[in-house]
């Protein structure tokens, strides 16, 4: 198993669970900002190594009137300001190959979105950056599958990679989670990685937006980290009804700290 490095963060190989967490978009860069602080306390308290994100675009929303985000270069320039105020390691994800260069040039992870983790070329410029590559599973494809997705970054040069479920298409507008979906991802020689609130997600289930239940992020959070990975994936929001984006399914910023709580008994527990 490969351990992924962000910074001076590394999570796998028993380095202990990590948190990567924030808004799932740049709404502005003070909400980033409180945000990031807020969380840098709660894990700072746990002893938990902390990866900011949030993107500069969502590129693959419901609706064609659904906010995305400011864009590339505006956006880069939020992430590089709340990198230097935070001090923490920061993610984001890239969705076409002229995003990578200036991407990498800001961020410690380059995240592949789960619709386009078969895209050769999206994964080859992210893997010849160098930068630590997040790859999460698509909805329509197998855990041992990725190996694939693994192999692109791998023959480009690039081994700091890290893999991330997020649930699979379960009929119409449900994801349902398979948890041996964890160790086989495990398997493939990379730090594994569990992101919670999008597998509560119900894609387009609103008609105009995605829906989700976010009640039960607390439950996959205690069943991923029993079953063992090496850094959750949390969008988090302090008011998420009000969110400009994944309302529906992401974590209030009050709940946090208990999550976080929980999370970490049950590894020093089972995995002392």
């Amino acid at each position: 198993m490969a351990i992924a490095r962000a910074g001076d963060v590394e999570f796998g190989e028993g380095r202990g669970l990590a948190l990567i967490a924030g808004p799932c978009v740049i709404e502005s860069e003070e909400l980033c900002v409180e945000v990031g602080s807020r969380v840098i306390e709660i894990t700072r308290g746990l002893g938990m190594p902390y990866v900011f994100k949030a993107s500069f675009d969502k590129a693959n929303r419901t609706s064609v009137e659904s906010f995305r985000g400011p864009g590339l270069e505006k956006g880069l320039e939020i992430l590089a300001r709340v990198k230097s105020k935070l001090g923490v390691p920061v993610l984001t994800d890239v969705h076409e190959v002229w995003q990578v260069e200036p991407a990498s040039q800001v961020v410690d992870i380059l995240q592949i979105p789960a619709f386009l983790c078969r895209q050769t070329d999206l994964i080859v410029a992210a893997a010849k950056t160098g930068k630590c590559i997040n790859i999460k599973k698509g909805q329509f494809q197998s855990p041992w599958d990725m190996k694939n997705s693994v192999e692109k970054a791998r023959g480009a040069g690039n081994d700091n990679i890290c893999l991330t479920e997020r649930g699979v298409s379960f009929g119409y507008n449900t994801l349902v989670v398979d948890m041996m979906s964890l160790p086989i991802l495990r398997s493939l020689g990379c730090a594994v990685v569990f992101d919670a609130t999008h597998a509560v997600q119900r894609p387009g289930g609103l008609g105009h937006a995605s829906g989700g239940a976010r009640e039960f992020v607390p439950d996959l959070v205690r069943a991923a980290v029993a079953v063992g990975i090496d850094a959750l994936f949390l969008e988090v929001h302090p008011d998420p009804p009000n969110a400009l984006c994944d309302a529906a399914s992401m974590l209030s910023l009050s709940d946090l700290p208990k999550v976080l709580a929980d999370a970490k008994a049950i590894e020093d527990a089972l995995f002392p």
